[in-house]
């Protein structure tokens, strides 16, 4: 059986997360810029391979360029050195609710599962065949180098450590 290509719609998609901001707000950022493929067995995006995803790091956005050049620094991504974010994963099913895969931050990789729920399967009005995902999951920002920490003169944490990743992808096959 022939492999079908799939690439991410960036228009029709977006990656977003969220962290604990003082811990008693939440802070929400984006990904402006990412891109990434699968393929699966056949037409049909049921048993998907060689799924890989990547973000450029500079195009984060939190709603404050401050905080995002703040980001984009040594103290967390250090883009210069570190532009991408990655994720691949060797297969997963649709029909089961988790992917694992590696995931590298900086120059550290490892191994994360992530929660999946198909969307299903669709021909667009234009006659593209896109399939629907959203990938969910948390993270420890500190497992991957993103270390930055710093308290409040009342001794409060200014950020949290877990991050909470949402992913809303759709894949459109390839001609």
């Amino acid at each position: 059986m022939a492999s079908t290509k799939w690439n991410i719609d960036p228009t029709h998609s977006e990656v977003t997360f969220k962290v604990k901001h003082l811990m008693i707000s939440t802070v929400t950022g984006k990904f402006k810029v990412f891109e990434g493929g699968a393929e699966s067995e056949g037409d049909e995006f049921k048993k998907v391979n060689n799924v890989e995803f990547k973000a450029d790091v500079k195009s984060i956005d939190t709603s404050n360029e401050q905080r995002d050049e703040h980001l984009r620094s040594g103290d967390f991504f250090d883009v210069e050195k570190h532009p991408y974010l990655v994720f691949k994963a060797e297969s997963f099913d649709v029909n089961k609710d988790t992917v694992e895969g590696q995931l590298t931050i900086k120059d550290v990789t490892k191994n994360v599962v992530l929660d999946v729920e198909y969307g299903g399967q669709v021909v667009d009005p234009y006659g593209q065949t896109k399939a629907g995902l959203t990938v969910s999951g948390k993270i420890s920002r500190k497992e991957f180098g993103l270390t930055y920490h710093a308290v409040t003169e009342a001794g409060n944490v200014v950020l949290g450590d877990q991050i909470k990743i949402n992913v809303e992808v759709q894949f459109v096959k390839e001609a």
